[in-house]
């Protein structure tokens, strides 16, 4: 009679785990250097100034009055009215503010109102980086708040 011995080739189950354990430690911290903080940041910022003007426009809808979110872009910061709270804007973000004259308070500080309408008195924010550009345009006709992206584009001669 032969010999039969017993093919012990593979990898045990506790091999396995370790290796999937050191290659999700790995894409923890590979993964969130790849997705650009800044950009994330920006996004972010751009959909909270959004929901803000969304809920302005509503304040002024179910009040039946008129409703204005200030924001100082000196100091990176917006306010919705009736609150005490100042919500803040990343400092790495660049803002410009485009609104009506009559909302401008001062170089800096501006608002966008809106009416009991819906309608607003329109404008537009832009949020940017060296290489991402957020545009928060408010429609002044229907007050609709929509937020858009832009790729910014090298100057010429760089």
């Amino acid at each position: 009679m032969g010999y039969v011995r017993s093919s012990t080739a593979g990898f045990t189950l506790l091999e396995l785990l370790a290796v999937l354990l050191i290659l999700a430690l790995v894409a923890a911290f590979v993964v969130p250097s790849l997705g650009g903080g800044a950009g994330v940041e920006l996004k972010s910022a751009a959909r909270s100034l959004a929901a803000g003007l969304r809920q302005t426009r509503n304040q002024a809808l179910n009040d039946n009055r008129s409703a204005t979110l200030a924001l100082d872009v000196a100091k990176r910061e917006f306010r919705l009215p009736g609150e005490q709270r100042v919500r803040k804007l990343p400092e790495r973000v660049d803002i410009v503010l485009f609104s009506a004259r009559s909302e401008r308070l001062s170089a800096e500080r501006g608002a966008i109102r809106f009416f009991p309408d819906g309608s607003s008195t329109g404008g537009r924010i832009t949020l940017s980086t060296d290489t991402l550009r957020y545009l928060v345009n408010v429609d002044w006709l229907t007050g609709r708040v929509k937020v858009m992206e832009s790729v910014v584009e090298e100057p010429i001669g760089r």
